[in-house]
């Protein structure tokens, strides 16, 4: 996908609606499917969808040509190729779509716009947008601040990281496993997996604790890192590694004292997976 296009997700009326954001354009680029589905009410609004493309084609509507295939996060976790239009189609597709939602999804689609306008001059609305999209999804303002201090904190570390002679991705990706490994005896992969997640944000699963703990790995590898001055991948893993056990200490203390583990394998999707494998042994 081009790096100039962030794939998002909006909320109408508390229905997602998959989106992509060209920075370039200054455009959104809206799943149809999702704006049958939120205008409708349909069970399938998929087979409504292929119903209406067909009737438009032989109406020869502008809108049909202006439908761009683009990536999307399906419901199964992976990036599927999905009929979008900008704003603009968006609007023409409306019209062909009786719904007495018609008229506010038009006021939050034109509101979408002077958002992102809005944010370049003063970045404090992204952070309440953040905030709002966290509150939809159900997270107390705990777990919201958390979060977001967990999100600063992490910019602190890799600069340390940067200034350490850490420069290519991956090296971050070795680090930032050495410190989970250290606190959760698991990868940042295989901690995913356990909770169930593919290409979701692990710290948007975790709990409060599990955060807390987090981010006390790498405010601590951020310290040491400090005073240590380590330079290279090998002295930062350890300097990792110690930063971690830190938030381990901190870890087994906790859960002496609660007699229970505070590793927890709950996520917050609103949907399951399907194991492929069974699925191809059903077919």
């Amino acid at each position: 996908m081009n790096d100039k296009l962030a794939t998002i997700t909006n909320l109408f009326e508390g229905r997602e609606i998959r989106s992509i954001w060209n920075a370039v354009k200054e455009e959104y680029y809206f799943s149809v499917v999702d704006v049958i589905a939120a205008l409708t009410d349909s069970n399938i609004p998929r087979n409504y969808w292929s119903d209406l493309k067909r009737r438009l084609i032989e109406e020869g509507s502008e809108v049909h040509e202006k439908i761009v295939q683009l990536k999307l996060k399906a419901k199964d976790g992976k990036m599927r190729e999905t009929d979008t239009l900008d704003t603009e189609g968006i609007f023409r597709l409306i019209e062909s779509v009786p719904s007495s939602k018609a008229e506010p999804f038009k006021m939050w689609l034109a509101s979408l716009g002077k958002e992102r306008i809005d944010e370049v001059f003063d970045p404090e609305f992204a952070v309440n947008r953040a905030v709002e999209y966290y509150r939809k999804r159900g997270y107390d303002d705990k777990w919201i601040k958390s979060r977001l201090t967990g999100i600063v904190d992490r910019f602190k570390l890799t600069d340390i990281w940067k200034e350490s002679g850490i420069k290519k991705d991956y090296e971050y990706g070795i680090l930032t496993n050495e410190i989970y490994k250290s606190w959760s005896g698991m990868k940042a992969s295989e901690y995913k997996a356990y909770k169930g997640l593919r290409k979701e944000s692990l710290r948007d699963n975790m709990t409060d604790i599990e955060v807390a703990l987090s981010d006390l790995g790498e405010i601590a590898t951020r310290e040491l890192a400090k005073e240590h001055k380590p330079f290279g991948l090998e002295q930062n893993k350890r300097i990792a590694q110690r930063g971690g056990n830190i938030a381990k200490i901190t870890r087994d203390n906790l859960e002496k004292e609660l007699g229970r583990t505070v590793i927890s394998n709950k996520n917050s999707l609103n949907y399951e997976y399907i194991d492929e494998k069974l699925l191809e042994e059903k077919n």
